[in-house]
């Protein structure tokens, strides 16, 4: 019997509706055991998002700070064939039930060794989230052999009102009545089934020897060249504030609150004001790094690790 174990937290219901289309045709293979481990933090993060909340763990997000998590129902002397490590993308980050996950005792007993596909459902941007997720799998001693995202095909600005009505509000309808669903298309999670296909035939046959091309000939993954740049400079000023606010107390604190208030004024600034002219500028940048950037590209499209 050919065992694999999925771990996931989703707070929406998406990201389990993604696995379970990805792991349908696994699913109806009798030779194949499918474990899920479903991460739970202690307290629970809400859903919907209250807007103080949601940017309250922003800072935790950035760096990486675990959550408590309840006690892993799993027996311990069980070992898999391959885990599928589904995640979402908080604040340019893995989420932090998944981070904390990968950071404890447990992870590292059940990643010794064994060869590991990620998920990720996200809205747009991935690529450092999974760069820190290679980094833990590596130092967990796991193989990663693939790579699956599945992303809003919204345009960013567009992608930014539909999620925060969604996140804010619980609803996943139209907002207004014009814009598009927010999420993952649900025509892209049915089809989300044909990499299924390709993880039953690897198990078959070797799944250490899974070749990224495979997935990404079916569109397991695929890099916008600008949020290459994007992202890096984003990130160092989040590294900043996430600092800043840190050193009035760990999440929750009152004396805190006020730099929380502070980084979401700066995110609507940064969103409406500066996102468009930091676009621009990495647009200009592609052209004049041409090359620099189709290296980036054909990078972040497979799963090794810069040293």
């Amino acid at each position: 019997m050919t065992k694999v174990l999925v771990v996931h937290y989703s707070q929406t219901g998406q990201l389990t509706d993604i696995v379970d289309a990805i792991l349908g045709p696994l699913a109806s293979d009798k030779s194949i055991q499918i474990d899920t481990l479903t991460l739970q933090p202690k307290p629970n993060y809400p859903f919907p998002w209250a807007t103080q909340t949601f940017c309250d763990v922003f800072p935790e997000s950035v760096e990486g700070v675990p959550c408590e998590l309840a006690p892993l129902d799993l027996d311990p002397a069980t070992r898999y064939d391959l885990i599928v490590l589904a995640y979402t993308v908080w604040y340019l980050s893995p989420s932090i039930p998944v981070h904390s996950f990968l950071q404890s005792p447990e992870a590292g007993r059940l990643f010794n060794g064994t060869p590991v596909v990620t998920v990720i459902g996200c809205r747009n941007m991935w690529l450092l989230a999974q760069e820190r997720v290679k980094g833990c799998i590596r130092e967990l001693g796991g193989q990663l052999v693939g790579n699956i995202v599945l992303g809003d095909r919204a345009s960013n600005l567009v992608g930014v009102a539909t999620i925060a009505y969604w996140m804010l509000t619980g609803r996943k309808d139209r907002l207004l009545g014009v814009f598009p669903k927010p999420g993952v298309d649900a025509a892209d999670i049915r089809g989300a089934s044909r990499f299924g296909v390709i993880l039953r035939k690897a198990l078959q046959d070797d799944i250490r020897s899974l070749d990224q091309e495979v997935l990404n000939a079916v569109g397991a993954v695929r890099v916008e060249p600008a949020y290459i740049i994007f992202e890096k400079r984003i990130m160092k000023i989040f590294r900043i504030w996430a600092r800043f606010i840190r050193q009035k107390g760990g999440p929750g604190a009152p004396a805190r609150q006020r730099r929380v208030r502070g980084f979401f004024y700066y995110l609507l600034v940064a969103i409406v004001v500066l996102a468009p002219v930091a676009t621009l500028g990495a647009k200009v940048t592609l052209r004049l790094k041409k090359a620099r950037i189709d290296k980036a590209i054909d990078y972040f499209s497979h799963n090794d690790l810069e040293p």
